[in-house]
């Protein structure tokens, strides 16, 4: 059974790794998808994949720090489909560095991506979701916003933001019947993650309990389950998708 039939989902971010993972297991589960990312055709790559498979789905150039854009996002998104059900806050990036070597340019613009940028989408699909009195909002965060990380302070304080954001959301509009939660990705095996050196690599499975590196597919897997009906009495939370690296 496919839940989420006629259910319309925006996923931001949606052109590769667990993004793209995402998009396209929300479609598997009936839904209509928007999938965005900052090109046209890395959004219609996802989207043509989803449509060559048998589902809906439309691809959507949006950078999520510009707030026009994001409007223009929800409007299409609702001219294209009728409705918005499930928004995925998945855009973002790193800029690593030590703190005394890092840029002004590079703290702001994780920040304003990652934090400021989930932001815009939360309060722009929000005005949406209360019209309908009914929602799902996921946010992706990461672990490192719940340990840190040595030369990620501009990322981990923005994850950190994505998840105290999350659980101001949640409590402002459960009584829309709008659920907000976070999934906090660990190491997860995506084209980013694939460039590290191996000594970086076998320290980080070393800290993984269930001793193997994380799918995109995991964190959709999650996702999915939180923009289902099966989470209706669920807000507010954060789930680490991690194999157990952080517990506690």
């Amino acid at each position: 059974m496919e839940k989420l039939q006629n259910k319309v989902a925006i996923v931001t971010g949606g052109s590769r790794g667990i993004g793209r993972a995402i998009a396209l297991r929300l479609a598997a589960e009936g839904a209509k998808v928007v999938v965005t990312a900052t090109t046209k055709a890395g959004a219609d790559k996802t989207a043509d994949e989803i449509c060559q498979s048998g589902g809906q789905a439309v691809g959507f150039e949006a950078n999520v720090v510009d707030v026009k854009q994001v409007e223009s996002l929800m409007k299409g998104t609702v001219d294209q489909f009728g409705a918005l059900h499930i928004l995925v806050n998945n855009a973002g990036f790193t800029r690593d560095n030590l703190v005394m070597r890092m840029s002004d340019e590079d703290w702001n613009a994780v920040i304003t991506t990652n934090l400021t940028g989930t932001f815009n989408c939360i309060r722009a699909a929000s005005k949406i979701m209360m019209k309908q009195r009914s929602g799902k909002i996921i946010n992706i965060t990461s672990v490192v916003a719940l340990m840190g990380n040595k030369g990620q302070a501009n990322y981990c304080a923005a994850k950190a933001g994505v998840i105290g954001l999350t659980k101001s959301v949640a409590r402002e509009l459960a009584s829309r019947n709008i659920q907000i939660n976070a999934v906090a990705p660990g190491f997860i095996l995506t084209d980013l993650t694939a460039g590290l050196p191996e000594a970086a690599k076998t320290a980080m499975l070393q800290s993984i309990p269930l001793e193997r590196v994380g799918t995109p597919e995991d964190v959709a897997s999650v996702v999915a389950f939180l923009a289902s009906s099966d989470s209706d009495y669920i807000t507010g939370q954060v789930f680490n998708v991690d194999g157990g690296m952080v517990m506690g």
